[in-house]
């Protein structure tokens, strides 16, 4: 009975996962015509104000007057961290509850919710340090530090510092991740416990768990096969090019861009660097030779238009194929789209490793069919008439949507290595993090064609060592 009252005060959330372009937006403004609703956006790009079609903001038009909270209002500059999000998500909820209406969580961005849902989030301790790692550098700047004229090697110092002293850490994040370099240093200033000791600790903890969560959730996650979310996302690639991102990334100051903080960490910015750079040393010398001699870009039209003003730059577009210019443009493109095929894929790990390592009871429905044949009719019955059966069941249950585990087992799957470092040599050394995140790409469709092309090269050449012997 005691068990049973805890689950039927603990107030109920309905949260939509799933992989970038899936359809967790519209599926959640499609439930509005089913349930009192108010969605809380959980992309941590979406939250911040501008590039809306970059990261592709639900317009107002498309919202169809359901109230969307945290969705275009945090400052671009600012660091919104997954403890920012769930104290301010956490309010949103208590609000909604209070005018008797459900809060749907939407985003997918899974540290977000995680955040929110579970008592611990595994960088916790770390987010925790953001105003204390301010405080410190600023005052470690005025009163110990010479001023650095380089900041890429004030950069790569602090790395330095946090290899020597915890390599463990140092392997689990990027070595020109200024701000988590700054936050691993404070942790342990502050704690004297090396970061990864620290952090594995809490993780032993119970990082994940729902058992002890303040909130009822019910997950639902909006899926689709690889192959068609590959060509879906590359297609609303091109989709935003036609709706103006070229003219956010006209907007987009490329001079003095920290790609680890902010709205800057979204996909579609750093991507365009190149491209930008190229543009600006071309106009610049077109100020000063007041020519059309751009050397290998001799061949674009300049006299027609400003070359400075939006409307050129949008036309680039237009330029012939061979054009060197547009050829970085539409690189830049290509690289966006492939970004966004990674992220889908670390999106679709991150939410199996929910459901199978914290026993969270994830309820997916299949959204293949409508992005193959951009068909309404299977959206609504295999997306949006599952999820309200399933939405119906959980309001009307006091069962949380969580697996209790035996706690010898939840040893056994925290105890999974979180921060080995793997180097894989047949994927151009790229670098793995973790022995799940070593086994899930070791499985990869790419690197297991990596892998035996290397095999029958190498055949091959002891082949012709054998012919050339004989």
């Amino acid at each position: 009975m005691e068990e049973t009252d805890a689950r039927r005060v603990k107030p109920k959330v309905v949260v939509i996962m799933g992989a970038t372009g899936a359809g967790k937006s519209r599926l959640a403004v499609d439930l509005a015509s089913h349930f009192p609703i108010e969605i809380i956006n959980a992309d941590s790009m979406q939250v911040y104000q501008g590039l809306d079609v970059l990261t592709n903001k639900v317009s107002l038009q498309d919202q169809q007057g359901v109230p969307h909270h945290l969705l275009g209002t945090i400052n671009p500059k600012d660091e919104f961290t997954s403890k920012n999000f769930r104290d301010s998500a956490s309010a949103l909820i208590d609000d909604i509850l209070a005018r008797n209406r459900t809060p749907v969580i939407v985003g997918g961005t899974n540290y977000y919710i995680q955040a929110l849902v579970s008592p611990f989030l595994l960088d916790d301790s770390i987010d925790e340090t953001d105003e204390y790692c301010s405080i410190s550098m600023s005052h470690l700047h005025d009163s110990k530090q010479p001023e650095v004229e380089d900041q890429l090697e004030q950069e790569s110092l602090g790395y330095e510092r946090l290899r020597c002293l915890d390599p463990v850490a140092a392997n689990r994040i990027h070595p020109n991740d200024e701000r988590k370099i700054n936050q691993y240093l404070s942790l342990y200033t502050r704690s004297g416990v090396l970061p990864s000791v620290l952090l594995k600790g809490k993780t032993m903890e119970g990082w994940g768990r729902l058992d002890n969560s303040k909130y009822n959730c019910c997950f639902i996650c909006v899926d689709a096969s690889l192959p068609v979310l590959d060509k879906y996302v590359e297609q609303r690639v091109d989709h935003m090019v036609d709706d103006g991102l070229l003219r956010e990334v006209y907007d987009i100051n490329y001079l003095n861009v920290d790609y680890s903080r902010g709205l800057q960490q979204a996909i579609g910015v750093r991507e365009f660097e190149d491209f930008i750079r190229a543009y600006i040393c071309i106009v610049d010398t077109n100020r000063i030779t007041e020519e059309p001699t751009y050397g290998p870009y001799s061949e674009l039209p300049m006299k027609e238009s400003d070359p400075m003003s939006k409307e050129f730059f949008v036309k680039i577009m237009d330029f012939p194929n061979e054009n060197q210019l547009k050829a970085l443009l539409v690189d830049a493109i290509e690289r966006v789209k492939t970004n966004t095929r990674r992220l889908v894929r670390r999106q679709k790990r991150r939410i199996k490793k929910l459901q199978t390592m914290f026993g969270w009871n994830v309820h997916f429905v299949d959204a293949t069919e409508t992005l193959q044949y951009h068909s309404n009719d299977s959206w609504d019955a295999q997306v949006v008439e599952p999820s309200v059966k399933i939405i119906k069941s959980f309001l009307d249950s006091l069962m949380p949507c969580y697996e209790v585990r035996p706690i010898e087992d939840r040893v056994k799957l925290n105890e999974r290595d979180l921060w080995s470092q793997y180097v894989c040599k047949a994927c151009g050394d790229r670098v793995l993090r973790g022995a799940n995140e070593w086994e899930q790409h070791k499985q990869g469709r790419g690197h297991r064609k990596r892998v035996s092309r290397f095999k029958k090269l190498a055949v091959l050449q002891s082949e012709c060592v054998v012919d050339c012997n004989a």
